[in-house]
């Protein structure tokens, strides 16, 4: 489980594991960057870099779950996206959250929010 939130609804959070995050860096080939740059002239979306920004961001999701479950967590609150550029070419994208392990609510169990 995956939430950008700060607690899973329906949940108790039984313990805080600490963050975690997913990194990747990203460049389009040269072919690619020839034809985003003849779209550029007509203007509208740039759908090779739209693409690029997709398996970007869901590469650094995978890498993120993927470093959660080293830990034994079953569930990342308060996940959030940055990414900066590399030089010219290339994009950094890091994918950052709270690992923490949760339980569903059963009567007369509360939530608990991270601050």
């Amino acid at each position: 489980m995956i939430l950008t939130s700060n607690y899973a609804p329906g949940y108790r959070t039984e313990k805080v594991l600490g963050i975690v995050y997913g990194i990747t860096v990203r460049s389009r080939g040269l072919g690619g960057n020839l034809i985003a740059g003849l779209r550029t002239i007509a203007g509208g979306e740039i759908v090779e870099y739209t693409e690029l920004a997709h398996q970007a961001r869901q590469q650094a999701l995978d890498r993120l779950a993927e470093h959660a479950a080293t830990l034994g967590a079953n569930a990342v609150l308060s996940v959030m996206f940055d990414s900066s550029e590399l030089g010219s070419t290339m994009e950094e994208i890091i994918a950052f959250g709270t690992a923490v392990v949760v339980s569903p609510v059963t009567d007369g169990q509360q939530l608990v929010k991270l601050s």
